[in-house]
């Protein structure tokens, strides 16, 4: 892969993968997410990405939304517990509208107050339609549980109450004491040539006051397994299980993804799909997910099934866990497992809005990017001895947190 990687003065970092094409994407990815924000502060990391949209020095919140729309184009963010990232897609003759107002709206917005107030009602419906969904939720309070009273474990949206007493000041606090120019990335993929973006890049970016934060502080988590039940008006039971898992520099990694695949994955050949599912007819959504942090990591399996069928749903999961801790795979599993995941990997490249985003995270918190093959060749190293050495660390029973919705 033939990328162009440049920083400038101030710290921040561009990378860029030219290919051909009509449509390109870029974004501005910013090492701050929910897990830096005080109890104070719960929730204004996801506020922000909603406000930068509503006014800069130089325009106002309809100006902001038609300038990309105007042309076909799209502007979106999102925020995690780690991150921050303000995108578009656009055509590619159009990158310098794009790449301007990216850097407009992150480093000149305005934050203006009756923007703010009215989009603290925006937020609280969306805080509110989500507490609607409980397969949605229970992630969120999943987490709550695995990381008790820990900002990494609240969620990302924060409350009614904590969005209530956001201000312009407490914005800016929080953006001054948390937007580091050395922890940000611009991410570009399109048909524009090295020496175009790189100019249009500059142009944009090198006037940003270099700003330094000291380093996230990485932590030694104390994990209790626990279970919990919770009463909730639905007509199914909602069910997560799960441990803490590997963080996102482990070498180990790298079989955690291939088991989670195994596991539960996107693929409908899944274990727990294949036996809750297919075999038993006892849920609609299955799945397992693995998450991994800077510091840490979750696994968890969740599924919705029938009150009367929840017990008998917990012990098939189970079972495939105690499979996966007890049986070493065979050769052609093991195969069939790697190039599984593999070929999602591949696929996933071909999404070339992905792919921009996963240049940018890379280079953010591994400072530098692996190809496809150095990739693949990662997961061709993985033995079925590691597999089943991981599987008894993370899938032990003993500890594993369970949460149920009633």
């Amino acid at each position: 892969m033939d990328l162009l990687i440049h920083t400038l003065d101030n710290g921040i970092r561009l990378v860029h993968y030219r290919t051909p094409g009509l449509v390109a994407h870029c974004g501005l990815i910013i090492n701050t997410g929910s897990r830096d924000e005080t109890e104070s502060e719960h929730g204004i990391a996801h506020f922000i990405e909603h406000v930068l949209f509503k006014g800069t020095k130089k325009r106002k919140a309809y100006h902001i939304l038609s300038r990309l729309e105007d042309v076909g184009g799209e502007l979106n963010a999102y925020t995690t517990k780690e991150e921050t990232a303000i995108h578009a897609s656009f055509l590619k003759e159009d990158y310098e509208r794009a790449i301007e107002l990216i850097s407009d709206i992150t480093f000149n917005s305005v934050f203006p107050e009756k923007e703010i107030e009215k989009e603290k009602d925006v937020v609280i419906e969306e805080i509110n339609s989500y507490l609607d969904s409980p397969a949605e939720l229970i992630f969120d309070d999943f987490e709550e549980l695995i990381f008790s009273n820990q900002p990494i474990g609240r969620n990302i949206l924060g409350t009614p109450d904590s969005v209530k007493l956001f201000s312009q000041k407490t914005i800016s606090d929080f953006i001054s004491n948390n937007y580091d120019t050395r922890q940000m990335v611009f991410c570009s993929v399109g048909n524009i040539s090295d020496e175009k973006i790189l100019k249009l890049f500059t142009s944009h970016f090198w006037q940003i006051v270099t700003k330094n934060r000291e380093t996230r502080i990485n932590k030694t988590w104390i994990y209790k397994p626990s279970s919990l039940t919770k009463k909730k008006d639905t007509f199914q039971n909602h069910c997560i299980m799960g441990n803490l898992a590997y963080d996102l520099k482990d070498k180990r990694r790298m079989g955690m993804f291939l088991l989670n695949n195994i596991l539960g994955g996107q693929g409908l050949n899944s274990r727990l799909n294949l036996s809750l599912r297919e075999k038993n007819g006892l849920a609609y959504n299955v799945e397992s997910s693995y998450n991994p942090y800077n510091d840490t990591g979750i696994f968890s399996i969740y599924f919705g099934t029938d009150k009367q069928y929840l017990n008998k749903s917990i012990a098939i999961a189970m079972e495939e866990l105690k499979k996966l801790r007890t049986s070493k795979l065979g050769s052609i599993q093991l195969s069939k497992a790697k190039n599984q995941i593999k070929g999602y990997l591949v696929r996933g490249y071909e999404n070339h809005e992905s792919l921009m985003l996963s240049l940018g995270k890379s280079l953010l918190v591994f400072n530098k990017i692996e190809t496809i093959e150095e990739i693949c060749k990662k997961i061709d190293n993985v033995t079925a001895s590691e597999l089943l050495e991981t599987a008894n660390d993370i899938f032990e029973p003993a500890k594993m947190s369970t949460l149920i919705f009633k």
